[in-house]
């Protein structure tokens, strides 16, 4: 490690990035994502896209049940 850095040209904020714009990684257990994998090639839906659209209809009927 150096005993100094220059940081007189260094930019402030230059790799920042607002929470709402960060994205998670989710991580399916193999037999899940090999179930939507063939759907979404059936449906010619982004895994991303099909997820979502379950998700929603999910929430939408524990919404409903509650």
């Amino acid at each position: 490690m150096k005993e100094e850095y220059d940081f007189s040209n260094a930019e402030q904020g230059e790799f920042y990035v607002p929470i709402e714009e960060i994205e998670l990684p989710i991580y399916l257990d193999k037999d899940i994502l090999k179930c939507l994998t063939e759907k979404s090639q059936i449906t010619h839906e982004t895994l991303q896209a099909l997820v979502n659209d379950l998700l929603r209809k999910d929430i939408e009927i524990a919404k409903r049940a509650e």
